[in-house]
This record gives structure tokens, C-alpha cells and sequence, in this order.
């Protein structure tokens, strides 16, 4: 992992996945931006938000937002990292919102919706 590809000190955009939060979707897992703290969803959520905010800005590496969980991906270079650098809090959602979720958006058969 580089540097710049990191920024610490920037806390996280909030809970949940922006983009659902937004349209009123839902998610199964989060993802936090390491350079710019956007939280958005995981590749076996519907709408795959993390990785689209790659694409869209170019931010390569995300940390897992799950509690518990202190893994770092690059899509760049399509590596794991199971440890990085101490991101600022909170580093993970509450433990109390549901996965998925959010509470109250998630699709009884939300299982067989996952990528």
C-alpha cells in the first residue's frame, strides 16, 4: 500500500452506504475508503457502491467497515492486506445495526440476491 492511496485522519462519511442511503437501498456488507472515508457497499451487495467509487474516482484502497474486521483491500493491484495503518474512528458501523441492512430495507429474500 502507498501513502497516497491513504489518509488516516479522515473519519468515515457516516453508517451506512451513501449511494443506498441515498436511493433507499440496501446493503450486505461496507466498505470505508482509506483516502477519502466514503462508506459504501460490498461486491455481494446489490449495488457493488465501493467498488463503483473506484471507478469513479480512482481511490484505490478501502478498509472492511465490519466490526470487528481490519482488512485493507487494493483494487489497483488486487491485494489483501489483513492489517494497515489505524484509520480515525469509528472504524467500523454500530454493532447494533443489522447485516445486511439497513433495518427495515433489506428484502426477505435478500439471500438470493447476493452477488
Amino acid at each position: 500500500m502507498t501513502d497516497a492511496a491513504i489518509d488516516p485522519a479522515v473519519p468515515p462519511s457516516g453508517t451506512g452506504c451513501v449511494e443506498c442511503d441515498e436511493t433507499g437501498g440496501w446493503w450486505f456488507h461496507l466498505r470505508r475508503c482509506a483516502v477519502c472515508g466514503h462508506i459504501g457497499c460490498c461486491d455481494d451487495s446489490p449495488s457493488r457502491h465501493a467498488t463503483a467509487h473506484y471507478a469513479a474516482t480512482g481511490h484505490p484502497v478501502i478498509r472492511s467497515f465490519e466490526p470487528g474486521e481490519e482488512w485493507f483491500w487494493n483494487y489497483a493491484t488486487n491485494e489483501l492486506y489483513e492489517t494497515g495503518p489505524e484509520l480515525a474512528p469509528p472504524t467500523a458501523h454500530p454493532a447494533d445495526q443489522p447485516v445486511p441492512g439497513p433495518a427495515g430495507r433489506v428484502p426477505a429474500n435478500w439471500a438470493q440476491s447476493l452477488r
